[in-house]
């Protein structure tokens, strides 16, 4: 074999193994996911089964690192990364690129070998977008970290006419009020979330969408929530890009990660208790609310049935941020009821953003990959 292929192979090679060590180490730490963690380690593994194969497991002494003249070629931004997003997306272009050059000099030794190689370029482009889907959820974890109390807003379900209720829990110190209305029409539900929107951002309160998408990103909102049987997160994704806060409800942990490997920004933990406004559902209880605080690299927030009665149930699990609706809304005094229930929440420390730090402990469910 030539030496000038045997030292593009090595080169390559390198690339891509630490490209692969770098999305692993994302998956695993980062998104603690086992499935693409072994995904991409067993890919990792076929590289090293495929040099072994071609005879270029020592091409390493074709290595010529002095004599190498890019090492000093650098772009502009090569040494910069604004967080684990552009980490992530750097790496995968680095496997793609690694890959691609190994493939097309395979070709000239060993075309099944080609054909392999082409293969984990494919499996890498959609790791690399799972990958990166999550990491723009992760992105809004700063914005999220001081988010304690978010009450839903229907106007149904409001004791008092609904703009008044919201001045009160804008003045209550609501973190985040969302705009649940599932039964209106299109018109009327983007006039509603327009005067929402503008309603929390002078007053520097995040404003979510119930549901809507395309309701969401037209008025301006800060965000949109999902449930279960709406758009899928990762479709939601392809409309709103990284910036935007997506929210899902999740009822067991199955859903939780799955979420958070789809784009959410957060994920609604419950239904916590009996609820008035989805009575037919499971109630998922404080134990999922302990499991998910643990786990999850992202923001729970606590869902359905929440009182300032209750909520000692939860904040003796971890939980820090809840969503109320009926509690508040059907209150004489909303702002007070508001109030009440941020104090309460004061006993437990802010959850910090998981993007940064890490996520906490692994399932017991998940066996952690080595090597």
């Amino acid at each position: 074999m030539k030496s000038s292929i045997a030292r593009m192979f090595d080169a390559n090679a390198n690339r891509a193994r630490e490209a692969y060590r770098v999305l692993e180490d994302y998956a695993r730490f980062a998104l603690a996911s086992q499935p693409l963690a072994g995904q991409i380690k067993a890919d990792r593994h076929q590289l090293a089964a495929i040099l072994k194969t071609l005879g270029l497991s020592d091409s390493f002494f074709y290595r010529d690192a002095s004599g190498d003249v890019g090492i000093d070629i650098k772009a502009v931004d090569e040494l910069q990364r604004r967080n684990l997003a552009d980490v992530v997306a750097a790496s995968g272009k680095r496997l793609a690129e690694a890959l691609r050059v190994m493939e097309e000099l395979a070709k000239t030794i060993w075309p099944e070998a080609a054909r392999t190689l082409e293969s984990m370029r494919y499996r890498g482009y959609t790791v690399e977008q799972s990958l990166l889907r999550a990491a723009g959820g992760q992105q809004q974890q700063s914005r999220l970290a001081t988010v304690r109390l978010c009450v839903l807003l229907t106007e149904s379900l409001c004791r008092h006419p609904w703009r008044k209720t919201l001045d009160a829990l804008l003045v209550g110190g609501v973190d985040c009020v969302q705009l649940r209305e599932k039964c209106w029409a299109d018109a009327a539900l983007l006039d509603r979330a327009r005067v929402v929107v503008a309603a929390c951002r002078a007053a520097g309160v995040l404003a979510i969408i119930n549901d809507r998408t395309d309701i969401a990103v037209l008025a301006g909102a800060d965000g949109v929530h999902l449930g279960q049987g709406d758009l899928p997160c990762a479709e939601a994704r392809k409309i709103t890009g990284s910036d935007f806060i997506i929210g899902v409800s999740t009822a067991t942990i199955a859903q939780g990660r799955q979420a958070v490997l789809d784009g959410a920004s957060y994920i609604g933990v419950g239904p916590m208790f009996p609820t008035s406004t989805k009575p037919q559902l499971h109630v998922a209880g404080p134990a999922y609310a302990q499991v998910a605080v643990a786990e999850m690299p992202v923001a729970c927030i606590a869902i359905g049935g929440i009182t300032a009665e209750n909520i000692g149930a939860l904040t003796a699990v971890g939980v820090t941020a809840v969503a109320v609706c009926s509690a508040v809304l059907g209150a004489e005094d909303p702002r007070a009821v508001c109030v009440q229930i941020k104090s309460l929440l004061a006993t437990t420390s802010p959850q910090a953003p998981p993007a940064i730090t890490g996520i906490g402990k692994p399932s017991n469910h998940w066996t952690t990959p080595t090597g």
